[in-house]
This record gives C-alpha cells, sequence and structure tokens, in this order.
C-alpha cells in the first residue's frame, strides 16, 4: 500500500509492504503476543459456528500480510489488529444474523437469536478497558502477564508453572503481587 502523506510541504512516500508487515509481527513481544490472544479471546466471544479466538486473530494477520486489510501508517501494530479482529467478528456476527433470516424468515426468531448470541456492548467495553488497566498495570512485569494469559486459558497452576518453566514459589510470589496491584487499582479479579 502507498500513502502520500504531507510533511512540512512535500510529499513522501510512506509503502507498508508485506515484508514491513511480517517483520514488524514478528518483532512483537511476548506481551504484545499475549495481548493480541487476549483481544482476540475478547473480540470473539460467543462467536456462533464454532469460530475461535485463533481463527479470529490468524484470519486478521493474513489480511493484513495479503494486503485486504493495509495498515495505515502512524497507527501500533496491536491496535490495528485488534480492529482488523474487531470486524472480522462484526462481519460473522451480520452473516450468521442474515443467515438466520434467512432460515427462519421471522423478526420474531431472529431477534432471539440476536438476544441470545450477541455480545453486550456495554459489556464489551468494559471488559476492554479493564483488559486495558491489567496490561498496564503489569506492563513490566512478564512473569504476571504470563499467568494471567494462564488464568485466562482456564489452566492450573501447575500447568502455567510447568508451560512457563517457573517454580511455585515463583508462581506464588507472582500471584500475590497481582493480587495486591488489582486490589490497589480499584479491580477485582479471582486468581488462583
Amino acid at each position: 500500500m502507498q500513502r502520500i502523506e504531507r510533511n512540512r510541504g512535500t510529499a513522501v512516500t510512506v509503502d507498508h509492504t508485506t515484508v514491513d508487515v511480517a517483520r514488524a509481527i514478528r518483532a512483537l513481544s511476548d506481551v504484545d503476543l499475549v495481548r493480541l490472544k487476549v483481544l482476540a479471546r475478547l473480540w470473539s466471544r460467543g462467536l456462533p459456528d464454532g469460530l475461535g479466538w485463533a481463527d479470529v486473530l490468524n484470519e486478521a494477520i493474513v489480511r493484513v500480510l495479503d494486503g485486504s486489510r493495509p495498515w495505515p501508517p502512524g497507527v501500533p501494530l496491536l491496535a490495528f489488529l485488534s480492529g482488523v479482529m474487531r470486524s472480522i467478528c462484526d462481519d460473522h456476527w451480520r452473516s450468521a444474523r442474515r443467515e438466520a433470516l434467512r432460515r427462519h424468515g421471522d423478526l420474531a426468531e431472529l431477534d432471539a437469536f440476536v438476544g441470545d448470541n450477541a455480545p453486550d456492548p456495554e459489556r464489551m467495553l468494559a471488559a476492554a478497558q479493564a483488559l486495558a488497566e491489567v496490561h498496564r498495570l503489569f506492563a513490566g512485569d512478564p512473569t504476571a502477564l504470563k499467568i494471567i494469559a494462564g488464568l485466562a486459558e482456564g489452566l492450573t497452576a501447575r500447568e502455567i508453572c510447568r508451560l512457563h518453566g517457573m517454580e511455585e514459589r515463583e508462581y506464588d510470589t507472582a500471584r500475590k503481587r497481582i493480587r495486591r496491584a488489582l486490589l490497589r487499582g480499584g479491580l477485582t479479579w479471582s486468581v488462583r
């Protein structure tokens, strides 16, 4: 994608090629990858037809790499990928609603389908804000972020320790640090 930007009266060509995008994706830190995973889980929650968070994340990356969703200059990659994932999920919801309408032809049934399956926008906004706050609180603590990601996946303490090569004592210490930081930040989250 090429885009002309004005810089002090002169035209500058900015080009985000597939190579640039691939390089930027490979350069993402472990913390950034955890953030992407959590955002994918947030946007894909409750999607019909078995579409999961990994499908949404992979599809977003494919669309950015193949150029069908060009990455605009000046937009942080994580924010852009989050928007692409949200768009994919919105498209999937629209498609599911159209299919339900086509199948049933009855608006009352469609409303019941949408009411049962559509994510509540207020809940999603609150979750996104809480997630951003959690990541802000633990931005400098990769151990805490690994534990949070593991808990979000439904892993046990033993599984998290084994996955990340942590000692039980290291896990317990980080868990206490997480609890204290969440309480100080006015957030509540059950940390086992």
